[in-house]
């Protein structure tokens, strides 16, 4: 799969996964800035719309997939007040961040965060009501690998709810996306993080990874059922949903 082969640093020879871990902990201090600033603060709708859509249920156990500084976990608490929280990510600078944050909002007894890999969850199968990716499944090393994964903690019923960007169908707005992906995305990132190439990569990721009915497809061919989806925002962003069966 394309997205599997677009990596943050072209001249590295590590697996993705590893330089995915290193980005992320370069660009932890800057991460929530600059995920407001290149939005304009649409990143917050969206997860918003992901979160409430993963609560409709009613989860008691809830797995945070890339959870990164916790902001997802943080808003599901919201949304599902019994509900008890896990969050995994591969790097420590995003975790140390989102520890902050959860505990500064007093809710350490409901949030967990953990250091994991998505395509190893260190839990048992039929584990969770729901699980959540916000933003992360494009820097998977194999996406079809991570989905079985979730597919097998969740409990037969149970939902997952995926947040991801995406790159705009209108033959309007897909030139003017595709200039400050690629252009205005990595100037800011340039300005705002001491990491060069991880904005760069963000636009080549996006671009890469399935999209709307290839997503779905994916989902399915792993096990999922009634896969759907729906984009947001002139379409740069797409919401996806699906649930194991019984």
């Amino acid at each position: 799969m394309d997205c599997e082969k677009i990596t943050p640093y072209t001249d590295d020879s590590r697996l993705k996964h590893e330089q995915v871990r290193d980005m992320f902990d370069s660009i932890a201090p800057a991460y929530d800035r600059m995920n407001r600033l290149m939005t304009f603060g649409l990143d917050r709708l969206w997860t918003r719309r992901a979160t409430a859509c993963a609560t409709s249920s009613s989860p008691r156990a809830i797995l945070d997939v890339a959870t990164g500084t916790a902001d997802i976990a943080l808003r599901l608490s919201k949304y599902a007040p019994d509900a008890r929280i896990t969050g995994i990510d591969l790097s420590d600078g995003m975790l140390s961040i989102g520890r902050r944050k959860v505990e500064e909002a007093g809710l350490s007894d409901r949030i967990v965060l953990e250091r994991a890999d998505c395509l190893d969850l260190p839990f048992a199968d039929d584990t969770f009501d729901a699980v959540t990716v916000a933003y992360g499944v494009r820097n998977f090393d194999n996406l079809a690998a991570g989905y079985a994964e979730m597919l097998r903690v969740l409990r037969p019923g149970g939902t997952i709810t995926v947040i991801e960007l995406a790159t705009p169908t209108s033959r309007i707005i897909r030139p003017l996306y595709k200039f400050y992906a690629g252009h205005i995305i990595p100037l800011l990132g340039r300005m705002m993080s001491r990491d060069v190439s991880a904005y760069s990569y963000l636009p080549k990721s996006i671009a890469a990874v399935p999209q709307r009915e290839a997503m779905t497809a994916l989902m399915e061919q792993v096990g999922f059922a009634d896969c759907q989806w729906r984009a947001f925002t002139f379409g740069v962003c797409c919401l996806y949903t699906a649930t194991k069966p019984h």
